[in-house]
């Protein structure tokens, strides 16, 4: 049986904390942006912590050597 990979492109946009939790940078801070308000503008900068159900998809399917 061949080893799986990890999906590049997901390695590129979710990292795994060392308990084990996914972070991904924020959404809807790409383009557009001078119809959004400073302040979601703003709260978009950084990372954030994904919720269980989303991190454990993430996980089993795209970081599965992580």
């Amino acid at each position: 049986m061949p080893k799986l990979k990890t999906k590049s492109g997901a390695k590129k946009r979710f990292k795994v904390t060392a308990s084990g939790k996914v972070r991904a940078q924020a959404a809807f801070k790409r383009h557009c942006l001078e119809h959004k308000s400073p302040n979601m503008k703003r709260n978009a900068r950084g990372m954030t912590t994904l919720c269980d159900a989303d991190a454990r998809i993430i996980l089993k399917n795209w970081l599965r050597n992580a």
